[in-house]
């Protein structure tokens, strides 16, 4: 079975942890990152990983009424949280999601201490066959 794994954060902790961290600090959070990924791509469970850029990055798209592109700057400014990356995995089932999500979650962060942010697990759906 597919799970995407989402991590999310929060401006806080984005300003606060990630902006915050020393360059050491940040090169021992994505050394994680990679080890993740590669003890993945070694159990043969990393379909993708992706991590997002800063939120102030992003772009909110809706069509307008005659179907043309209504950009704006995103996410809305009242925004707590967002999506900082992912994973899709396919493993054996949600407890081994739910085990490699809580590895995520230990990232070290400033002083090396676990981060502990959230990762949502979601199984991947598939779409209904369409009807002729």
């Amino acid at each position: 079975m597919k799970y995407m794994l989402l991590m999310a954060s929060t401006s806080a902790d984005w300003d606060g942890s990630m902006s915050g961290m020393s360059h050491d600090e940040l090169m021992a959070h994505i050394r994680f990152m990679h080890g993740v990924n590669a003890m993945l791509t070694e159990t043969g469970e990393l379909v993708d990983a992706v991590g997002l850029s800063a939120p102030d990055e992003a772009r909110l798209v809706r069509a307008d009424s005659a179907g043309a592109a209504l950009v704006t700057d995103g996410p809305f400014p009242e925004s707590k949280e967002f999506l900082a990356g992912f994973w899709v995995v396919e493993c054996a089932g949600i407890e081994r999601a739910c085990e490699i999500a809580a590895h995520i979650s230990t990232a070290p962060g400033a002083g090396g201490a676990p981060m502990n942010f959230p990762v949502e697990v979601r199984p991947i759906g598939t779409a209904p066959e369409i009807e002729e």
